[in-house]
């Protein structure tokens, strides 16, 4: 049995397949994934790796919309692999649970605007009845992901690498629960998630401590992220927030081993499940082992973790400005660009 397939079945800690692509999702599902994620760099990795199987499509939709413009052409792909994805998720879908969902994510250029995070992810919600809606958790998004939670969509804040940040997002999700049950309103069917790109935090602690030139352990960087995914966890556990955490953007082996036993998600590639399942580790609970002391002190003595680690580290008015908020936006604007580019090549030929 695959170790991931095992973990599944003896702790509450379950995955996602992090990519649309099909046959990768065909192997999650194989052992026991619950649930996939696109965003425009997976989306443009998975076209271009596949363009034999997408090509006919695109030339297709191009001969019966011949005046459709690049931007149209590009998301008229991104919500057919996502809705390619929910479809072989559809099986395993569990509305009260939540298993079997696909998350698409909200045009990057909406950022700073709720009024269209809200419009795109309202129709997102539309496309399939498993499908899950990805919002930043900038400032706008925060106003965002209160009111489309309110209207019923199941969301899951990307964009999100410290525990303020999440806090925020597990807030205005139970401000809205609380409204809407007030209301009569069923909230059985809502099943929020919050991604921790904990190995995204590690990059930014990294490329802070390099700028600065501090003298930390070269190994209590690859703890950053992992310290706020716990410390996250704990207060899920504690307030009983309905927004469970999903920890993402893996960079080595313990992102997964220091948080198994937890009730929360993890998306991991495929490339790196199958490192988990070829590797000889033992299934153990970690989630509640603190991370060491010397670590956290060393961390604890930079400001920008000290803003990602304690839950009043940032205001929302400050998410914005944050280097790991920055820096993820940055490469989403280029990842959709890229994508763009593939796009443009079929429109002039």
């Amino acid at each position: 049995m695959s170790l991931l397939k095992m973990t599944s079945q003896t702790t509450p800690t379950k995955y996602w397949n992090d990519s649309c692509e099909l046959k990768g999702l065909d192997y999650a599902l194989g052992n026991n994934c619950v649930g996939a994620t696109t965003n425009p760099i997976i989306v443009k990795s998975v076209i271009e790796n596949n363009l034999a199987i997408y090509e006919e499509t695109i030339i297709e939709i191009l001969k019966k919309n011949p005046t459709m413009t690049e931007d149209e052409l590009t998301w008229y792909m991104i919500e057919k692999l996502a809705k390619d994805g929910a479809k072989k998720l559809e099986p395993i879908f569990n509305s009260k649970t939540g298993e079997g969902r696909i998350s698409i994510q909200t045009n990057t250029k909406y950022c700073k605007s709720p009024d269209l995070l809200i419009e795109q992810a309202l129709y997102f919600s539309t496309l399939a009845p498993n499908i899950q809606v990805k919002i930043p958790v900038t400032a706008a998004g925060v106003k965002a992901i209160e009111e489309v939670t309110y209207q019923g969509v199941s969301i899951n804040a990307t964009v999100c690498f410290t525990v303020p940040q999440a806090v925020a997002v597990a807030e205005a999700v139970e401000r809205a629960l609380a409204k809407r049950e007030s209301e009569g309103k069923d909230n059985s069917e809502i099943n929020p998630v919050c991604t921790i790109m904990i190995g995204r935090t590690d990059d930014y602690i990294k490329k802070v401590v390099n700028s600065q030139m501090a003298l930390i352990d070269p190994e209590a960087m690859d703890w950053a992220g992992i310290a706020c995914a716990k410390n996250y966890y704990r207060l899920f556990k504690e307030r009983n927030y309905k927004t469970k955490l999903l920890t993402a953007a893996f960079r080595n082996l313990h992102h997964w081993t220091a948080l198994v036993g937890g009730d929360l998600l993890a998306t991991i590639p495929t490339p790196f499940q199958k490192r988990i399942d070829a590797s000889n580790i033992t299934i153990d609970s970690r989630i509640d082992e603190p991370v060491n002391e010397s670590w956290l002190n060393q961390l604890k003595t930079l400001p920008e973790f000290v803003k990602a680690y304690e839950p009043d580290g940032m205001k929302v008015e400050e998410f914005d400005h944050y280097g790991a908020v920055i820096d993820t936006l940055t490469q989403f604007y280029q990842g959709y660009d890229e994508l763009v580019i593939i796009m443009r090549k079929y429109i002039l030929r």
